[in-house]
């Protein structure tokens, strides 16, 4: 379904569901005006980045603003796809911020020296987790200025 114009694009990568569900309704009970798409795996997000499968149409698929990005997921994890956006020249440009309820300390080290825009751990309360997504979207989607969306 395509967006209303003005309205940023959030993807995020995260094979649990009801994570995504929790998500989701966080970003309604913020407020926060964003298009929240999904995709189950690291797979899925660059077949939705690289316009493959069922992702072909732009028009359908916009490009995002922003990638929230599981670490531990199946078929790719978030460390390799971090690394594929990273390398490519056009994509690497999207933030990208690791959303994962792991704090380990070299999960942090090796996602930052890997281009990640962000590195943060998963809140254990939903209030938590508005809170969370209103600074983040603050940050990244009003705050910081970006390069034009992608063509």
């Amino acid at each position: 379904m395509p967006i209303q114009k003005g309205i940023k694009v959030v993807l995020m990568a995260d094979d649990d569901e009801d994570d995504l569900l929790l998500v989701s309704k966080a970003f309604g009970a913020a407020g926060i005006p964003v298009e929240l798409r999904s995709v189950l795996d690291g797979e899925e997000l660059l077949e939705y980045l690289f316009r493959r499968s069922k992702y072909e149409d732009s028009y359908l698929f916009p490009e995002p603003n922003l990638i929230l990005l599981d670490l531990n997921m199946p078929r790719k994890d978030g460390r390799e796809v971090l690394a594929e956006i990273k390398a490519h020249p056009i994509l690497r440009q999207i933030p990208v911020v690791v959303l994962t309820t792991s704090s380990e300390a070299l999960d942090i080290k090796e996602c930052c020296e890997m281009g990640a825009s962000s590195f943060v751990t998963k809140p254990n309360s939903f209030n938590a987790l508005v809170d969370l997504l209103s600074t983040v979207v603050k940050y990244w989607l009003e705050t910081v200025e970006a390069p034009s969306p992608l063509v």
